[in-house]
C-alpha cells in the first residue's frame, strides 16, 4: 500500500484513506491529488471520494461489485496497484484559481476590530495580511459550499466567538482558529467576522453547484473602498 496513508473500513461500503491527524498543507494536497487520481480513472466500482483535512473517504457503489465476495477487500487491492507515491514526489494535478473581493470592516465585518486587538495590529494590518495569502479549500462543510480555507497567515488567528451569533449574513468572512472560511448562506454561526463577499458559494441551479472545490485555490481581493463587496 502506499507510503502516502493507511487505509480503514468505514462502514459497510467505503474506505477511509487517512493521510495524517493534523490541519497541515502538505497533507491537504495529497489528499487531494489522491482524490484527483481516482476521479481521473474513475473504475466501474467508484461512487464517490469524499475529501476532508487528512483523510478521504472512499464510497464503494457494491452493486457493481455483486460477484465479488470481498468488495472492499478488492478495493484495497486496486489501491495497491496505483502510484500514489508518484504524488508525494510534486507529482500535483492542476486545480482551479479564483479570486474572491471582500470588502473589509465595518457592518461587512463586525469582528474586525477585535480580530486587531487580538493580534496586537491595526485592522488594515489584519486585512493586508489576510488578503496577501494563497488559500487552499482544505474541505468543504459546515453548510452546503462552506470552505474551509488553509493558508492563513498564522499571526491574525483567533479562536471563535464566545457566544455564536444567530445570523450570520450570507457572503460573510470569517477566521476561527488558523482558518479562514466564507458562509454560503444567512444562518447561525461563530466565527470572526471580519468583511463579507457577493460571491455566491452556492446555486443549486448552477454546474457545479459550488463555485469552490476541495484542493482549489483562493485569493482575496481588498474592495474596502469600493462602492460594494464585489464592486
Amino acid at each position: 500500500m502506499s507510503r502516502l496513508f493507511t487505509v480503514e473500513p468505514l462502514g459497510e461500503d467505503a474506505l477511509l484513506l487517512r493521510f495524517g491527524s493534523a490541519i497541515d498543507a502538505t497533507i491537504n494536497q495529497h489528499v487531494h491529488a489522491c482524490a484527483a487520481l481516482l476521479r481521473r480513472e474513475r473504475p466501474a466500482w467508484l461512487l464517490d471520494v469524499v475529501p476532508a483535512f487528512a483523510t478521504l473517504a472512499v464510497c464503494v457503489d457494491l452493486d457493481a461489485m455483486s460477484d465479488v465476495a470481498d468488495p472492499l477487500g478488492a478495493v484495497r487491492g486496486w489501491l495497491a496497484t496505483r502510484d500514489f507515491d508518484a504524488i508525494a514526489d510534486g507529482h500535483l494535478p492542476a486545480v482551479g484559481s479564483h479570486q474572491i473581493r471582500v470588502r473589509y470592516g465595518g457592518d461587512y465585518g463586525p469582528d474586525l476590530d477585535a480580530v486587531a486587538a487580538h493580534a496586537g495590529l491595526s485592522p488594515e494590518q489584519v486585512v493586508q495580511r489576510h488578503a496577501s495569502a494563497e488559500y487552499r479549500v482544505g474541505m468543504l462543510g459546515f453548510a452546503a459550499g462552506f470552505p474551509y480555507l488553509i493558508g492563513m497567515d498564522a499571526s491574525i488567528a483567533m479562536p471563535r466567538r464566545a457566544t455564536p451569533r444567530i445570523e450570520v449574513h450570507a457572503g460573510s468572512v470569517g477566521i476561527a482558529g488558523a482558518q479562514t472560511g466564507i458562509y454560503p448562506r444567512s444562518g447561525p454561526g461563530g466565527w470572526q467576522i471580519i468583511g463579507r463577499t457577493d460571491a455566491l458559494l452556492f446555486d443549486a441551479a448552477r454546474t457545479p453547484v459550488t463555485l469552490l472545490e476541495p484542493g482549489d485555490l483562493v485569493r482575496f481581493v481588498d474592495a474596502s473602498r469600493s462602492a460594494g463587496p464585489n464592486a
